[in-house]
């Protein structure tokens, strides 16, 4: 068992700059990947980013160049950051950390809502 608590959501104006947290504990050693999701209302829940154990990375490409996700593996937890720079009103959603492991069904956050308005 995987179990997730996010932070770091919260109001922003258009361009500026937030940071979500992510941090997994429990059997961690089973971690495949690790990644963000977001969800806006009336839309289907989609990939923002991932981060493999190897360090590869993903982004969705309309956070290319804005967003930046990140691991940190300590001895008993492991944390997913994504940096969100230059936010936009389109990036308002939920954000969900995701966690695949390396047998079994996909854990998930508890979400955290991004408004990014003036």
């Amino acid at each position: 068992q995987v179990q997730l608590v996010e932070s770091g959501g919260g109001l922003v104006q258009p361009g500026g700059s937030l940071r979500l947290s992510c941090v997994a504990s429990g059997s961690i050693f089973s971690i495949s990947v690790m990644g963000w999701y977001r969800q806006a209302p009336g839309k289907q829940r989609e990939l923002v980013a991932t981060c493999a154990s190897g360090g590869r990375t993903n982004y969705a490409d309309s956070v290319k160049g804005r967003f930046t996700i990140s691991r940190d593996n300590a001895k008993n937890t492991d944390t997913v950051y994504l940096q969100m720079n230059s936010l936009k009103p389109e990036d308002t959603a939920v954000y969900y950390c995701n966690v695949v492991p390396i047998i079994g069904y996909d854990y998930w956050g508890q979400g955290t809502q991004v408004t990014v308005s003036s």
